[in-house]
């Protein structure tokens, strides 16, 4: 796959649509309660596939969850029922390993529709505590499938099997990584958020094999802001998800993801309690649209 080729073709005028198989959270904007207004900002029709139910994200104390697995296969059964048709699928945190089947049903039923797996897991060197190790094998087995997949470090070690190398890693460390998580199966490669000590800059690592299955890596970087604010993970690929379906490339995607989080966060340490209640990107929603001129 050439560094530059774009990944959907939008027909002029049309608009796409695209299955967002993501949790649902009542509080602390993440998941669904992101991917759903940046999408349509970028004139895409959001059919959204609830993977779970939440009261706020995790960070806070106290939270309930409601797993909705056992729904899932009626809800999608109805779907093809009235014709249905996708143009992406696009997948974030999962709720059960059962999840996993039935997003591969989808890949089955809609074998022409774009694969984006964020495979929502840990960060910061920390599984999610509702995330078992079967659970976590189990998204192994999507993001082989992926034509995007954009893990950040802890991520990507899980799926890899080994040990998470810390946040400040080499340029070299991040091309085996890269290369290795392409080996597994996905197409392109976005390894996220990677911030070395003692600089003010994000590096982002976007990989593919060419034709002759050399390794095509680019470095796209924004400021570094010192804050870590919960859902900017579900903005980041929520953009790159957006600017594909505008016609970009993975490289142009990453970078326009990039800029907007970070513009996000500046918007965010305005607000109360910025640092409990997610990351604020709404005012921002018109440079997705801009993205469709």
């Amino acid at each position: 796959m050439q560094e530059n080729e774009v990944l959907y073709e939008r027909p002029a005028h049309y608009i796409p649509r695209i299955a967002a198989v993501h949790d649902l959270c009542g509080y602390g904007k993440c998941s669904l309660g992101v991917a759903i207004p940046v999408l349509s900002a970028a004139g895409c029709d959001v059919c959204p596939v609830p993977t779970g139910l939440f009261s706020s994200h995790t960070a806070f104390p106290g939270w309930y969850m409601h797993d909705t697995t056992a729904i899932l296969p009626d809800y999608l059964k109805a779907w093809s029922g009235i014709g249905v048709e996708l143009d992406a699928i696009y997948s974030g945190f999962l709720g059960d390993t059962a999840q996993v089947d039935i997003i591969g049903g989808l890949y089955t039923d809609y074998p022409k529709a774009l694969r984006v797996v964020d495979p929502v897991m840990a960060d910061h060197g920390k599984v999610y505590p509702t995330y078992t190790p079967e659970l976590c094998a189990a998204m192994g087995r999507l993001a082989a499938k992926a034509d995007i997949l954009t893990p950040n470090l802890t991520e990507a070690s899980i799926l890899l099997g080994i040990e998470w190398p810390g946040e400040d890693i080499t340029d070299a460390k991040a091309e085996e990584m890269v290369r290795n998580l392409l080996a597994l199966g996905a197409k392109n490669v976005i390894l996220k958020g990677i911030h070395r000590a003692g600089e003010n800059v994000v590096r982002n690592f976007v990989g593919s094999f060419d034709e002759n299955g050399n390794l095509q890596l680019t470095q796209v970087q924004n400021d570094y802001l010192p804050y870590a604010l919960h859902g900017t993970g579900d903005v980041y690929c929520s953009c790159v998800m957006a600017a594909v379906m505008a016609g970009k490339n993975c490289i142009e995607a990453a970078d326009f993801a990039g800029k907007f989080v970070h513009a996000a966060i500046e918007i965010s340490t305005k607000q109360p309690e910025f640092q409990a209640r997610g990351v604020s990107f709404e005012p921002l929603l018109g440079q997705v649209s801009d993205l469709l001129k």
